[in-house]
């Protein structure tokens, strides 16, 4: 179907990247908008100090930029699926096994987030990206 393979990989990591952290950074922009207090409870009921919470900053805002660009990509991935995981831990490990309304995983967003930042991990930027193919991180 594609001339080249390698094209339509470095295509698909592209769109993958794009629609993972682009999505996340809304999240981002929503916590940059109202804030992380509410945070500050969870973390307590895990004896966290609340200053942890300013981590999500950079989990969904600096991961997902660095994520879009390709810069530093495989880092970043990991960055948001240390995030999601520790969202799932913290706030929503009540719904780990239970369905949404719409019959969905309880955690479906969230794991999606999770997953999409190992795949990026494992896959890399690929050719459209501000860092290329070469180095270890990208």
């Amino acid at each position: 179907m594609f001339a080249n393979q390698t094209s339509s990989q470095d295509i698909g990591k592209l769109v993958l990247r794009l629609t993972v952290a682009g999505l996340l950074l809304f999240h981002g922009i929503s916590k940059l908008m109202h804030g992380v207090a509410w945070m500050a409870g969870p973390l307590a009921a895990f004896h966290l100090p609340a200053f942890v919470s300013y981590g999500v900053y950079l989990g969904e805002v600096v991961a997902p930029l660095m994520i879009i660009l390709g810069v530093y990509t495989r880092i970043a991935g990991l960055v948001v699926s240390f995030d999601l995981f520790v969202a799932i831990v913290l706030v929503l490990h009540s719904r780990v096994l239970m369905l949404n309304p719409g019959g969905g995983w309880g955690i479906e967003l969230e794991a999606f987030f999770l997953l999409g930042g190992i795949c990026i991990y494992f896959l890399g930027a690929g050719k459209y990206s501000l860092g290329g193919t070469t180095g270890k991180w990208n």
